[in-house]
């Protein structure tokens, strides 16, 4: 069962979202579920049908490619990190996670 298997991002406090290579969304944690509620029940639904051209051909393009894909976005003055990433089960690609974190107003940076 896919929700056992994913089990240790059910409370994170970030939104975790799951998919398949197929792009069909096989988990989302819980706060993943409020973020997207607007969308409704998005398990079990492909993620082409909720991405335009575009990001469809990039979420493709990390399935076989095996790249991430990491960027900021603002909406309603709340800032997110959105990073995508390729899960893998004994070095082969089953499907992508995407982590969604609001971020501080200010947040420090340090170099090491």
């Amino acid at each position: 069962m896919e929700e056992e298997r994913f089990n240790w991002a059910k409370e994170l406090d970030c939104a975790v979202t799951v998919c398949d290579c197929d792009g069909v969304v096989v988990y989302r944690n819980q706060k993943s579920a409020k973020t997207f509620e607007k969308y409704g029940e998005l398990l079990g639904k492909n993620l082409r049908e909720c991405h335009g051209d575009k990001s469809w051909s990039m979420i493709q393009g990390m399935l076989s490619s095996g790249d991430s894909n990491s960027y900021t976005i603002e909406k309603g003055g709340v800032r997110k990190l959105i990073h995508q990433t390729p899960w893998r089960e004994d070095g082969v690609i089953k499907g992508l996670v995407e982590f969604s974190i609001e971020l501080p107003g200010e947040m420090p940076h340090f170099k090491r």
